[in-house]
């Protein structure tokens, strides 16, 4: 709803995102969910402000994807797709807006990395133009 005038609010806000990107809510995972539409808004809202954010957003983002991938616990698997997909976009909105650097920087953690899962989001970041 803010719209570009998100900016003035990006320092609590990232901090707001960051908390609940790190924390399961239970099985249904809808303040992840959340969240990750809101990132998703902001990040287009506030891109000429994204790219100085990359490296905290992105080690959020992939460490969720982490997270998602390694619970063992009653979080449904369509659940688990929609975050992942939620993640995946974000990471492709960020490396829109900092001019491909999120590839340059995937790109050793998709040589390093052997989860499937993983690398697929990976993959798709990557392949997206």
């Amino acid at each position: 709803r803010l719209g570009i005038l998100i900016v003035r609010h990006l320092k609590r806000l990232e901090r707001v995102i960051l908390g609940y990107l790190e924390v399961c809510d239970g099985p249904e995972e809808e303040a992840r969910l959340g969240i990750l539409k809101t990132l998703q808004c902001t990040i287009e809202h506030a891109w000429p402000r994204m790219p100085c954010r990359l490296p905290v957003l992105l080690k959020a983002l992939l460490k969720m994807i982490w997270d998602v991938h390694t619970d063992q616990g009653s979080t449904p698997e369509p659940v688990k797709a929609a975050l992942l997909q939620g993640a995946t976009e974000c990471l492709i909105l960020l490396d829109r807006c900092s001019e491909g650097q999120v590839k340059i920087l995937l790109e050793g953690v998709y040589s390093s990395c052997e989860e499937n899962c993983v690398r697929e989001c990976i993959r798709k970041v990557q392949e997206n133009t």
